[in-house]
């Protein structure tokens, strides 16, 4: 194993910022009242804005964070998977296969999640996305229901990158939160 730089100091703001404002988005949504009904908005504006800054990053930025390390070759994943019960650490360089499709479901469903915002009417409050005039009513009420749907989606995706990363911690003995903190992980010698 040796120490190598892999996290660039962007998409680890990038990734810092965007707990931040899911967390507050996620409070302010759930415990809605008249006060914090805009700031749920506000943050699923930024939330938007910083999964189109990832799609960006991930086209122009450092290598591990490409969109294209993010889809495994099926017989990378499968023998990634094999390996999956070993106790020790998988030393990949970014994502190992399995954590880069966990990044994909999350980039997916956060950018559906956020998309439907824009054409959501609250239930109980006088709010509306800045795109919900160029709906019906019956479409505005589609796209409430999927954002509800995709809001517990994201809920569970979240607790399961987060078991992810206590398994990896307590199990293989892989310290995936430090990372990314510092950039610098260890990784396997080719």
């Amino acid at each position: 194993m040796q120490r190598v730089k892999i996290w660039d100091p962007v998409t680890r703001l990038w990734h810092w910022v965007l707990v931040v404002n899911m967390g507050l988005c996620w409070a302010f949504g759930e415990f809605m009242s008249l006060d914090t009904v805009r700031w749920h908005f506000y943050l699923g504006y930024v939330i938007l804005g910083l999964m189109v800054f990832r799609l960006v990053w991930g086209l122009i930025g450092p290598a591990p964070i490409r969109l294209s390390h993010l889809f495994p070759r099926p017989s990378a994943l499968l023998q990634y998977l094999k390996t999956l019960a070993s106790r020790e650490p998988s030393g990949t360089p970014g994502h190992n296969p399995l954590g880069a499709l966990s990044v994909v479901a999350i980039l997916a469903v956060t950018i559906s999640l956020t998309s439907t915002g824009l054409f959501i009417a609250t239930d109980d409050f006088d709010e509306y996305g800045p795109l919900n005039r160029y709906v019906s009513d019956a479409i505005a009420g589609k796209f409430n229901f999927w954002h509800d749907i995709l809001a517990d989606a994201i809920l569970t995706l979240v607790a399961l990158h987060v078991t992810a990363l206590l398994f990896y911690l307590i199990w293989k003995k892989e310290n995936l939160i430090r990372p990314m903190i510092t950039g610098w992980k260890w990784v396997r010698r080719d």
